[in-house]
């Protein structure tokens, strides 16, 4: 967030810093969304790292991973819906107190 984090208002605009929004990108009758590929790399490699932890040792997150795997999404899907869920979480953690 730098210097001044008053710039970001919402959550949205900390997701779209950190290039974890959601891009649209459809292909014919196909849509599906992606990640943004802007945005700091270095957040979004520290997001990364804790959706990965998630996976390995959060009960609750291996039980979702499993069940958006039995409604027929993919990994990388999977992964980029937990990226812009942990951006809520960190968003609400290093937001300034008004």
């Amino acid at each position: 967030m730098g210097d001044n984090p008053e710039r970001l208002g919402s959550e949205a605009s900390f997701a779209a810093l950190c290039g974890v929004s959601p891009v649209e990108r459809s292909s014919g009758s196909r849509q599906y969304r992606r990640l943004n590929r802007g945005g700091d790399r270095q957040a979004n490699a520290a997001l990364h790292w804790i959706v990965q932890t998630r996976l390995r040792f959060d009960p609750r997150t291996r039980d979702y991973y499993e069940r958006r795997l039995k409604e027929g999404k993919t990994r990388r899907e999977i992964v980029r819906c937990l990226k812009r869920y942990v951006a809520r979480e960190v968003f609400d953690l290093v937001r300034p107190s008004p």
